[in-house]
């Protein structure tokens, strides 16, 4: 019986693991034997341990691997199996122990170490953790990284960036190392050992533009804005064609007060392929806010704003509405708002910039129009229903007005301002109906919010 239970167990397992190196097992064998008469009680109870676990039925399936067991205690991956069914059960105590007997019985098995290190990893014992995966890095070089990383959490910094360093020596540089490598530098405020290793690597490999990049990130996060402008125009002397030094660089020159190489480096970033939209909208909104003291470059910011209109996001273009109407360029103001509002049309704010612009451009009709829409689409915002009486007033409908702002003043919570302009328009409403009573009424209401605010 012995015999058939491993062939059995040897199948199941090509379907457990099938990255398992399986050469040793002579196929023929397994094709000659005849496994349609083993239909005894231990393969019944095995598939009935897969069945319930495969419908998280997980009490059921240990039950049924208790009984396998029982038949046989030598099969490894019963214990496997039977460990994970008891982690699934947050019976964390009996499935450690069943991982470490599965491991006891095949101590070379990868995937019953990984299974325990992941255990350990998701109760947080760290300590146990490093012992499991230093016998898992014999296995694959990546283990080393999280061996790392378990190295970092249990505060052993000195082992853990010696760990990296050797990694980097035979591997070369990697974005996750190096973001275990800055976590430590943060967490023991090491800054000058950060800087030490970045020069380090710029002088070992002076043609690689990311090690340019990455101190003068930190030359910058450190204060050190020199060195960093410095860093930045050495890397475009080497490298005439970078474009994600400019991102650096615009803010350099700026302040810098070279206004001129600043322009330079802003076009090259909007124009960019390689710098992301959220980097470019940062350098707009620099860039935005300097043209507001030096309104002398407008020309540019407009050839900037032109250059990447097709690539624009919503935020950009609401920096850009909110500059030309702080300039007084109301025109313009809302010509950038509306385009950020196809862009985000459930922006509320954007929405609201535009309605007000209509208002303050004297384009009633389509105040009116525009905040009949917002009213369906935001029928518990006071300003909708007052740009809409507004409009009415303006376009001598003084009935519909009160009807449209009394059904407002419902909507204001705590903001006195927004209750004098709907007392004021109130006021206008009822002149023009010549309800002088109810006209007077609202005039005072307006003169005691003034004096109580």
């Amino acid at each position: 019986m012995k015999q058939k239970i491993y062939i059995f167990i040897f199948t199941i397992g090509l379907l457990c693991f099938p990255q398992v190196d399986y050469a040793q097992v002579d196929p023929n064998k397994v094709a000659t034997d005849d496994l349609g008469d083993f239909e005894d009680e231990f393969q019944e109870l095995f598939y009935e341990a897969l069945k319930q676990k495969g419908i998280e039925n997980y009490e059921r399936s240990v039950d049924a691997l208790l009984k396998c067991i029982e038949l046989d205690k030598s099969i490894p991956v019963l214990y496997f199996e039977l460990g994970k069914n008891y982690n699934k059960l947050k019976n964390f105590g009996a499935a450690e122990d069943a991982l470490k007997a599965a491991i006891s019985k095949e101590p070379d098995n990868e995937w019953y170490l990984d299974a325990l290190y992941d255990f350990y990893v998701q109760q947080e014992d760290h300590d146990k953790a490093i012992k499991t995966v230093k016998q898992l890095v014999s296995y694959h070089p990546d283990y080393k990284e999280d061996l790392a990383t378990l190295y970092f959490r249990t505060k052993k910094y000195k082992e853990a960036l010696k760990l990296l360093d050797d990694l980097d020596e035979e591997f070369g540089i990697s974005y996750s190392r190096d973001a275990i490598r800055n976590r430590i530098y943060d967490a023991t405020g090491r800054k000058k050992d950060q800087i030490k290793n970045l020069e380090d690597r710029l002088n070992n490999n002076p043609n690689k533009e990311s090690n340019y990049l990455s101190l003068i990130f930190r030359y910058s996060e450190n204060n050190q804005k020199e060195k960093a402008f410095e860093t930045a125009k050495e890397l475009l002397r080497i490298n005439p064609n970078s474009q994600i030094v400019h991102l650096a660089l615009y803010k350099f020159y700026l302040d810098d007060n070279n206004a001129q190489k600043a322009i330079e480096s802003m076009k090259v970033v909007v124009k960019s392929s390689q710098v992301k939209p959220e980097a470019k909208r940062k350098v707009l909104a620099d860039f935005v806010e300097f043209v507001g003291k030096n309104p002398q470059y407008e020309e540019d910011l407009v050839e900037a704003t032109t250059l990447v209109s097709d690539k624009n996001d919503g935020k950009t273009l609401l920096e850009l509405g909110q500059y030309y109407y702080k300039k007084g360029d109301k025109e313009k103001s809302l010509k950038y708002f509306e385009e950020a509002s196809k862009l985000e049309n459930e922006n509320f704010t954007i929405l609201k910039h535009i309605l007000l612009l209509h208002i303050d451009l004297k384009q009633y009709k389509i105040a009116k129009e525009k905040s009949n829409k917002a009213l369906e689409k935001y029928p518990s915002q006071p300003l909708c229903y007052l740009v809409n009486g507004v409009a009415l007033n303006q376009l001598k409908n003084a009935k519909d007005a009160v009807e449209i702002l009394e059904s407002g003043l419902d909507w204001i919570l705590d903001d006195p301002k927004m209750e004098i302009d709907f007392y004021k328009q109130l006021n206008i409403a009822f002149t023009a109906l010549n309800n002088t009573a109810k006209a007077k009424a609202f005039s005072d209401k307006v003169e005691q919010l003034k004096t109580s605010n």
